[in-house]
């Protein structure tokens, strides 16, 4: 097992961005950049052990300082959608960035993808930290934050998130990969199948903030407790799958609280691999990429819609304004820490 550096690029404002790469011994190998903490390519063998990278991205760091699809991104401090960009904590109510119509997604500017963080390497993993100051997107509290991308010769890609604060403050980090198991180039990831376990998702608003209803799964378009043709159902005439424009939805877990467990699986025939994923987190999001949109990405691919999908593992969204959903609340002093997989089979 190793980790290697090269050089990516340098921003616009000046700082050098460096690529480390971990390789295990089966020649899978993941690669990611100190600028946000970005994945940059994920190189996966096929049934015939032909590598391909799986991960959608850019060539250079002018890329990720755009990237308005969050391709590989860390996202913090919280992820995902914050009905009506507020929140009261001890009594105080903050104002967060209106950076979705009237909400506030993936947190605000500047976005954790978007940010430098110190690199910190052993022989099968690379640490990204950083310092997110109190009021950092109008959030309270000094947060020291941390992400650990490891790799495994079981080739298993491992995240580990650690956080601790000054005062209390929300805490709800994930990652917005998109894979596409035939390749990032691969085309529509339609044709792939999937599994999760959930026999509930979090019923939204037409903006896609959740209510605080869990709706069953059973005889609607989001079963997938057994394998599914993501396609099969994808433009289904059901108002929640009319309202993401496709699968852009919020899978309440069938799991113990805070175990990690395995939550999902995906799979695709024609190279062989399954991607199972696994969380200590109550909720997964699962978005099809219903509004990638032309991307001028890795190798002169243009990404469209739906070519790639994220499994972004999570507190609930909107959870802070929602009391019967898990709050994502990290109290002063205490230490956060939680553990995604992305394994590959």
């Amino acid at each position: 097992m190793s980790v290697s550096t090269k050089q990516f690029g340098v921003t616009k404002d000046g700082k050098t961005v460096t690529l480390y790469t971990i390789t295990n011994k089966n020649g899978m190998s993941l690669s990611a950049i100190d600028y946000g903490a970005n994945v940059v390519n994920l190189f996966v063998p096929d049934k015939n052990g032909k590598l391909d990278d799986i991960v959608l991205g850019y060539d250079d760091v002018a890329g990720y300082e755009v990237n308005g699809c969050f391709f590989g991104a860390m996202i913090g401090r919280h992820g995902n959608r914050i009905g009506q960009a507020r929140f009261t904590l001890n009594g105080k109510e903050y104002e967060l960035e209106k950076n979705d119509g009237e909400n506030n997604l993936h947190g605000g500017t500047p976005g954790y993808h978007k940010v430098m963080y110190q690199a910190s390497t052993t022989d099968n993993s690379v640490t990204f930290s950083r310092v997110s100051p109190h009021m950092e997107q109008g959030y309270p509290g000094t947060l020291n934050v941390s992400v650990t991308y490891m790799l495994t010769d079981d080739n298993e890609w491992k995240l580990i998130y650690k956080a601790d604060s000054d005062m209390d403050t929300l805490c709800n980090m994930t990652n917005h990969t998109y894979f596409n198991l035939k390749g990032h180039d691969g085309g529509v990831i339609t044709d792939h199948t999937v599994k999760i376990r959930a026999n509930g998702f979090t019923e939204t608003t037409d903006d896609l903030i959740p209510t605080g209803t869990v709706i069953d799964v059973t005889g609607t378009p989001m079963d997938f407790r057994e394998k599914k043709i993501i396609g099969k159902d994808i433009d289904a005439d059901y108002k929640p799958i009319i309202a993401g424009g496709g699968y852009d939805h919020n899978f309440v877990l069938d799991k113990a609280e805070g175990k990690l467990e395995k939550v999902a699986e995906l799979s695709e025939e024609t190279s062989g691999r399954t991607m199972e994923v696994y969380t200590d987190l109550p909720g997964m999001q699962m978005y099809s990429g219903n509004f990638i949109n032309g991307e001028n990405g890795k190798g002169g691919t243009v990404y469209t819609r739906r070519t790639g999908i994220c499994f972004e593992t999570q507190f609930f969204p909107n959870s802070v304004n929602i009391p019967n959903f898990t709050p994502c609340i990290l109290k002063a002093g205490e230490k956060f820490e939680s553990t995604t997989i992305y394994k590959f089979c």
